[in-house]
């Protein structure tokens, strides 16, 4: 007897079911470990203040775990360097217990930063370090390392150093006028190589940047959030584009989620909204995994997806926020800053969305096997490493 099987019989669906299931394991053996991740590593903060007084105070807010272990911008997360374990092991230790770590490698530190006035070197010392206790383990704790210094009054720009075996950092100048009680930040500069920042001028208390330059910096600064530090966002955006990559449906989810995360990202940034890393950051893995979960089970779009991608935008926005936050906002140019910082993360998903077009979406969209072979395996893929990442950031799991 000859058994037949048509394109809508179950024999034929559960082969491809198989054939799908057994593609993404494939998948998830060949990219887990590049994707699964604990701390992500970020930027040192520097604020220096110099004072009309001739003294100046520095700032530095760092992961000193990081510091002591070498991990630094070569590293996507802390999983991804040869020292992980030794990374966790500080991650976990009491504040006194890390300050003794720390004891030994202040030397270091001092040898290896700078601060230029007018050219010429600024002796600095370690007059505090405050290290919080551990905390919410699934992010790196920010420590402050608190540096003095003194300048000549008639200093007329200031240039900072932080080498790049540290890792990336950003820094700006406060100039304080204790007689009159103002003063005045200038913008951040982000530096990611290992070069000394452009001059910090000193001469003109209250000069702020021209417009454009703002809306560069913070331009950059939501791009740089997405691509290439922004792996979750990243994986919810392809999830977004794996259901359709039609041009209509593809536009309603990507205009659902802007419109929800310009919404909480603009509520957090003015104090209207503030919920703990330790909510969302949970929040945001499970919404990943519900989209990939969804591209399974869900071939088309529909009302009830919108209202979905809406609801988890709202959330994504309050990661932008925590991002944003860290860089401060701009003296007399709040709103300029915060709508570049949303330009830049918009440019960042039309990136993604672009990347996907280009990589396999306008090429393999029409073919029969499309949704078997590629979007079920990729989107289970997906729904695994949002399932992983919402179990690694409940504060309960050690």
């Amino acid at each position: 007897m000859v058994i037949s099987a048509s394109a809508s019989s179950p024999f034929r669906a559960h082969s491809s079911l198989r054939l799908a299931c057994f593609v993404a394991v494939a998948l998830l053996c060949s990219l887990w470990t590049g994707v699964v991740r604990a701390d992500v590593v970020k930027p040192a903060l520097i604020e220096i203040s110099v004072h009309t007084s001739g003294k100046v105070h520095v700032d530095l807010r760092a992961s000193i775990e990081a510091l002591l272990t070498g991990i630094n911008a070569r590293y996507r997360n802390t999983q991804d360097a040869p020292n992980a374990a030794e990374y966790d092991a500080l991650r976990v230790l009491p504040p006194d217990a890390l300050r003794e770590k720390f004891v030994p490698f202040e030397k270091t530190l001092l040898e290896k930063i700078d601060m230029f006035a007018d050219g010429l070197e600024v002796e600095l010392a370690i007059e505090k370090v405050t290290i919080p206790e551990p905390g919410y383990t699934k992010v790196p704790r920010i420590s402050v390392i608190e540096l003095t210094g003194t300048l000549e009054r008639s200093t007329k720009e200031l240039g900072w150093y932080y080498p790049a075996a540290f890792g990336d950092n950003a820094v700006r100048v406060r100039q304080v006028d204790e007689e009159n009680e103002q003063w005045h930040w200038s913008e951040w500069q982000w530096i990611r190589d290992d070069s000394v920042s452009k001059p910090f001028p000193l001469d003109e208390l209250f000069t702020r940047l021209p417009v454009h330059e703002v809306v560069l910096n913070y331009i950059s600064i939501g791009f740089d959030h997405i691509l290439p530090r922004g792996t979750d966002h990243i994986l919810f955006i392809v999830g977004i584009f794996l259901l359709s990559v039609q041009l209509r449906p593809l536009l309603w989810q990507v205009t659902m989620f802007t419109i929800a995360h310009t919404i909480t990202l603009g509520l957090a940034m003015t104090g209207y909204l503030d919920i703990p890393e330790r909510i969302v950051q949970p929040l945001i893995a499970l919404s990943i995994a519900w989209i990939g979960i969804e591209n399974v089970f869900l071939p088309h779009l529909s009302k009830h997806r919108l209202a979905i991608v809406f609801a988890f935008g709202l959330l994504h926005g309050i990661g932008f926020a925590d991002a944003l936050a860290e860089f401060g906002m701009p003296d007399g140019a709040f709103i300029t800053a915060l709508i570049s910082f949303n330009i830049g993360v918009e440019l960042g998903q039309v990136a993604i969305i672009g990347l996907c077009l280009l990589t396999f979406g306008l090429w393999f969209r029409n073919r029969g096997w499309y949704r078997t072979l590629f979007v079920i395996p990729a989107s289970l893929f997906i729904a695994a490493v949002g399932l992983f990442w919402m179990y690694d950031r409940l504060e309960w799991v050690q």
